[in-house]
C-alpha cells in the first residue's frame, strides 16, 4: 500500500512538473517550431527530455546573460577610437547599401575600406602564417577560440604565446569553456604562470549549468598588434591540419590586414569586457593601418550580446538580393523558416542557388536532420551536392562575383540564435571571384544529389530524418 501511494505521488508530481514546464515554455512566446520541438521531447522522452530542457532549453533573457548597459558603455568608449577608419554610409556600394546599413544598425558592424584579404582552405598554410604573425608581435596578441586543444599544434601555439609573453608582449586568451574542455589544465596554468591572461567564456559548473551551457562562444579570432587579424571556421587543434581518421578536413579561413582589424578588435574587446569586466579602449589597440588593399569589409557579430539575429538577417538579405548565383558551403544545414524562404525565393526567381554539404559528418544526428530539408530545396530548384573528399567544415557564401562572407556561423538554429558568432562580410569582386573558384573546385570533389534518386530513399530512412528534424532547433 505504501509503495502504491508513493508511486502515485511521484507520478502526480512528475506530471505536474512536466505540465508546468510546458506552460512556462508556451508563455515565453518563442519560435513555435522550437516550442513544439521541446514539447515533443518532454512528452516522448519524459525523464531525459526534462533533464535536457533544464540544461539546454531554458530561455534566459539576454539581459541576464550579458548586461546591455555595460555593453553599451564599452561600445561608446571603443567606438571613439575604433571607428576612426570606418567609411561613411554614402561611400558604401549602392547595390548593397541597404544590407550594409542593416549590419550597422543591427550589430554596430561599421564598414572598413582598403583591406587586404588572404583566403585559406586548409590548416597547414593557415597555421604557417599564424605563427609568422605571432612571432612578429611587439605589443599585444588577442586570441579567442571555441576549441583550443593542447595537442601538437595547440602546444606549439601555447609555447609561442608563452615566449612572446616573456618578451614583454601582452597576451590575452579567451577559450570557450565547453568547446575547449579537453584542454589540459596544466597548459592553462603554464600560460597563466608566464603572465598570459586566460579567461574561460561562460564557465560551466553546478549549480549554474543550465543558465550557461546553452550560450557558447563559437567565434574564432586572432589579432596581432591591431594590424593583422584572422577569422573563419578553423579552431586550434591537430584535426585542422591532419584531418580525421576517415578523411581530410576542408575548411575556410581568412587573414585580414587593414582597417577591418579594428572590427575584429572591437569584437574581441567586447568579449574580454564580458568575461573580465575590464574595459580596454586605449587607442594603441586600434593603430592606423599601413597596408592598403581593395576590400571593403564589415565584421558581423551575433549572439546574446546583440538584440537582433544579425548574421541570419544578413544571410537572408544577401540571398534574396542575389541576381546571378548564390553558392553556399556549410557543414550543418538546419535552416530556420526565414532562410528556407530566402533560398526558395532566390531559386524560384531564376537565381542559381547551390549548396555543398558534407557526405559524412562529425555530428551524425545533425547530418541526418539536415537531409529532411532537402526536398524543400529541390522543389524550388536549389541544387545540392555532397562533399566526398573528407569533411567539409567551411562556412561561406559567395554571391554574383561581388560579395562573400566567411566566418564561424553555420546555417543552423544554434548559430543564428544562441551562439556568439562572427563573420566577415566582404564587398570585393577579386575576393568573391576567388571564393567562387574555390567553390567550383570543391564541387569537383562532390557528387550532385539527384532529385528523383533522393525521393526513392527507403521510408525507414525518411522517418529517421523527419524524427531528427524535430530536434533541429535544439542541436
Amino acid at each position: 500500500m505504501l509503495w502504491e501511494i508513493t508511486s502515485v505521488i511521484v507520478i502526480v508530481v512528475y506530471v505536474y512538473t512536466i505540465l508546468t514546464t510546458i506552460i512556462m515554455l508556451l508563455m515565453e512566446n518563442r519560435n513555435p517550431v522550437k516550442s513544439i520541438a521541446w514539447i515533443v521531447v518532454l512528452i516522448l522522452l519524459p525523464i531525459v527530455g526534462f533533464i535536457f530542457y533544464i540544461f539546454f532549453g531554458k530561455n534566459f533573457r539576454r539581459q541576464f546573460v550579458i548586461s546591455r548597459r555595460s555593453l553599451q558603455k564599452m561600445k561608446r568608449n571603443t567606438n571613439a577610437v575604433a571607428d576612426i577608419s570606418r567609411i561613411p554610409e554614402s561611400v558604401l556600394p549602392s547595390e548593397y547599401r541597404n544590407m550594409a546599413s542593416l549590419a550597422i544598425n543591427s550589430c554596430d558592424a561599421e564598414a572598413y575600406a582598403n583591406n587586404d584579404v588572404k583566403i585559406y582552405t586548409e590548416g597547414k598554410s593557415l597555421f604557417d602564417d599564424i605563427f609568422v604573425a605571432l612571432e612578429s608581435a611587439k605589443h599585444h596578441i588577442h586570441l579567442e577560440y571555441y576549441i583550443f586543444l593542447s595537442d601538437e599544434i595547440g602546444q606549439r601555439v601555447i609555447d609561442t604565446l608563452i615566449r612572446k609573453s616573456k618578451e614583454g608582449v601582452s597576451v590575452r586568451v579567451i577559450i570557450d569553456d565547453v568547446g575547449s574542455w579537453l584542454m589540459k589544465k596544466s597548459a592553462i596554468a603554464e600560460m597563466e604562470s608566464s603572465g598570459i591572461k586566460v579567461m574561460s567564456f561562460l564557465k560551466v559548473g553546478l549549480p549554474f549549468l543550465s543558465s550557461k551551457v546553452n550560450y557558447r562562444n563559437h567565434r574564432k579570432i586572432l589579432i596581432v598588434d591591431g594590424m593583422v587579424g584572422f577569422t573563419g571556421g578553423m579552431n586550434i587543434a591537430d584535426r585542422y591540419c591532419n584531418g580525421l581518421e576517415w578523411g581530410p578536413w576542408r575548411d575556410s579561413h581568412i587573414r585580414i590586414v587593414g582597417s577591418a582589424v579594428s572590427g575584429l578588435q572591437k569584437a574581441f574587446l567586447s568579449d574580454w569586457y564580458f568575461v573580465n569586466r575590464k574595459l580596454l579602449s586605449d587607442p594603441v589597440f586600434y593603430p592606423k593601418p599601413e597596408v592598403k588593399g581593395t576590400s571593403l569589409i564589415q565584421i558581423i557579430t551575433s549572439g546574446p550580446d546583440t538584440v537582433w539575429d544579425s548574421i541570419m538577417q544578413v544571410y537572408f538579405m544577401a540571398i534574396i538580393q542575389a541576381k546571378r548565383y548564390v553558392y553556399i558551403e556549410t557543414p550543418y544545414f538546419l535552416p530556420n523558416e526565414s532562410i528556407i524562404t530566402a533560398l526558395q525565393t532566390a531559386a524560384l526567381s531564376g537565381t542559381d542557388v547551390q549548396v555543398i554539404l558534407p557526405e559524412r559528418s562529425d555530428a551524425k544526428v545533425t547530418l541526418v536532420g539536415s537531409y529532411s530539408y532537402l526536398n524543400e530545396m529541390f522543389k524550388a530548384g536549389v541544387r545540392i551536392a555532397f562533399y566526398k573528399k573528407g569533411f567539409i567544415h567551411s562556412k561561406t557564401i559567395v554571391i554574383d562575383d561581388k560579395l562573400c562572407t566567411v566566418g564561424s556561423a553555420n546555417m543552423d538554429f544554434r548559430s543564428f540564435e544562441q551562439n556568439f558568432e562572427l563573420n566577415a562580410l566582404i564587398y570585393d569582386t577579386e575576393v568573391a571571384v576567388k571564393m567562387r573558384k574555390i567553390f567550383c573546385l570543391d564541387m569537383l570533389d562532390s557528387v550532385r544529389v539527384n532529385k528523383n534518386d533522393w525521393n526513392q530513399r527507403p521510408i525507414k530512412q525518411r522517418l529517421k530524418e523527419s524524427f531528427a528534424r524535430l530536434f533541429s532547433p535544439l542541436l
